[in-house]
């Protein structure tokens, strides 16, 4: 199967698909975008069906967006991760742990992600996100992985005192602009059937400060599908990111968060790599 992605200027983003010699190709002669229906395992096995190398190539100085686009619900696992739930102090979760980010948060990428106002507590956490591919309820572990468009990588940005210290839910540390980068790519899962034992990773300005698997997993993919959709219907293009290993700056001792001009640099075998500078809130500078 293929690497598909989403290229252009915010809000204008074309799907395109990874050829083999690496180029991005246009795809928009037969989808919109990547998006609702055209995920969908019969329009994603047709696109598969064409020949790259006969698709126009994009300028490859075009953006690359988020990976998929019409996200309704953005879900997270949290503790998910045995050695991340021991190194903050947590005892494993007998059931997952679902909290929200808001699908406003989505970006690219390479997208530059501003530091809230004030902040001083913004930290890292690299996941593997699923994309779902059609609108399923109350699906069993068996079947899950039936109802998944693709992978791709993830970086769960979080602002820590907003996510303990302010009460009520973790949405609120979890959900500022540009707190959910997408992609590179969205990857059909049998283009990456090692999925279930993949290395993650992270760097920060160079330093390695994530390096784990996805066989470290408390709950797996399937079991997590099929446990999210208990309690709601989950829509096409819907995405659920799986939780991190240890490494995270909460983790540490001390403690170490985000300053402006830090580049985090993130990866997960097969889905490719991201990268983001951190800057200051523009209130911040003015101070």
């Amino acid at each position: 199967m293929a690497k598909f992605l989403r290229a252009g200027a915010r809000g204008t983003e074309i799907p395109a698909i990874v050829a083999p010699d690496g180029s991005h190709r246009d795809l928009s002669r037969f989808i919109p975008d990547l998006a609702g229906e055209y995920l969908a395992p019969a329009s994603l096995a047709s696109l598969d069906a064409l020949d790259p190398l006969q698709l126009p190539v994009l300028d490859p100085s075009f953006r690359v967006g988020p990976c998929v686009a019409g996200t309704s619900n953005f879900l997270a696992i949290g503790l998910n991760y045995f050695d991340h739930a021991r190194e903050v102090g947590a005892v494993p979760p007998p059931e997952p742990i679902i909290f929200n980010k808001a699908p406003s948060c989505i970006v690219g990428p390479y997208d530059d992600i501003v530091i809230p106002a004030g902040s001083r507590t913004t930290d890292w956490e690299v996941e593997l996100g699923v994309v779902i591919n059609q609108d399923c309820s109350e699906v069993s572990v068996e079947r899950a992985l039936e109802f998944v468009a693709g992978y791709c990588i993830c970086h769960d940005v979080s602002e820590r005192h907003s996510q303990i210290e302010r009460g009520g839910q973790w949405v609120k540390g979890k959900s500022f602009p540009g707190f959910g980068p997408l992609g590179p790519w969205l990857v059909t899962p049998s283009e990456v059937p090692q999925i279930a034992n993949s290395r993650l990773w992270l760097e920060v300005q160079g330093q390695v400060m994530q390096d784990g698997t996805t066989a470290q997993m408390i709950f797996t993919v399937s079991e997590i599908i099929a446990y999210v959709s208990q309690f709601m219907l989950l829509r096409a293009g819907d995405v659920i990111t799986t939780g991190t290993p240890k490494g995270v700056g909460l983790g540490r001792k001390p403690e170490i968060y985000l300053k402006a001009g830090d580049v985090v640099r993130l990866g997960v075998d097969g889905l490719g790599i991201q990268e983001q500078r951190f800057t200051l809130h523009p209130r911040d500078r003015s101070q």
